[in-house]
């Protein structure tokens, strides 16, 4: 019995994209990850080879029939026509969040992997993250009165990125995997083009219908810091509770858990838990825009 092996090809070459290689290139010993094998790169800066990994082009990327499945690390912008170009021709495929930046495109590509049987897998290193495993433990179980989820970070270029309600999507995600289905009730940006300041608001309801804010706010010399406020019936919990650091990196986590629905190794249950709530984070998020981007209300 040969063990089945899944051709990859890394697209994009910045931080993630040569994380990507690395680990592809040093699995984890008996893990799913060992099932992949990494076949090139493709990236439109000329690189020749990295450590072993070889450049090769799109089409050839594209064509290669050793080839089954993509990783996609290229900036969010292209995500949708690079995932569409990979499932077009076939193979599987493992992109960076947000896996496009219309709720839309996002629904017609998760339709198109599913036609043609192949998986659509959307890398969430953010709900892999130990700090993040210890916030769920403490909130498994407790009743919401409301709560804050403050994100503060570098300045992004949103041509690139796309509108802070999809290039934050990590954030909204924590929201949606701690506290169920949100709707939102209100959202606003604000933005200092000289001084490059970008500040998202959005308050959204739970079920129970309890308020939660998110606030994604961006600007120069801004430190990449989360704060949480989240207020509960037996108390307010404003830190993070003390996490051990994981042995095991957060993209291998990743590209193990992705080798592991290629193997046909995930349940049908947390297949569809998951594409529920990427595919609703999308929907979100695309909410989000359309409240912060509306014109100003005008009353006579």
């Amino acid at each position: 019995q040969i063990s089945k092996m899944f051709g990859t090809v890394v697209v994009g070459v910045g931080i993630a994209g040569l994380a990507r290689i690395r680990d592809l290139m040093n699995p984890m010993p008996s893990s799913p990850s060992e099932h992949l094998k990494l076949i090139g790169f493709v990236s439109r800066r000329s690189f020749g080879d990295i450590n072993e990994a070889k450049q090769i082009s799109l089409e050839d990327a594209l064509r290669n029939e050793d080839i089954h499945a993509a990783f996609i690390s290229t900036e969010n912008r292209s995500h949708e026509e690079t995932i569409r170009m990979f499932l077009e021709a076939g193979k599987h495929v493992l992109v960076e969040y947000p896996m496009a930046l219309s709720a839309k495109a996002a629904h017609e590509l998760w339709e198109m992997a599913e036609q043609k049987g192949k998986v659509l897998h959307v890398e969430h290193i953010e709900l892999l993250t130990e700090e993040y495993k210890q916030l769920k433990k403490e909130v498994a179980g407790k009743d919401l009165v409301k709560g804050t989820l403050h994100f503060t970070g570098y300045v992004l270029d949103e041509n690139k990125s796309g509108f802070p309600a999809f290039s934050g999507i990590a954030r909204l995600t924590w929201l949606i995997d701690l506290f169920g289905d949100l709707t939102v009730t209100s959202a606003t940006r604000e933005k200092q083009k000289d001084k490059n300041y970008s500040r998202m608001t959005v308050h959204f309801q739970t079920a129970d219908k309890k308020p939660l804010t998110w606030i994604e706010e961006r600007g120069p010399g801004m430190k990449r810091e989360k704060k949480i406020n989240f207020c509960f019936t037996s108390g307010c919990l404003e830190n993070f509770p003390e996490a051990p650091r994981s042995s095991v990196g957060l993209f291998m986590q990743d590209q193990n858990l992705f080798a592991k629905k290629l193997l046909g190794q995930v349940s049908k249950e947390e297949l569809a838990a998951e594409k529920w709530r990427i595919l609703r984070c999308l929907d979100l998020a695309e909410a989000i825009q359309q409240y912060c981007e509306e014109p100003e209300k005008i009353y006579p």
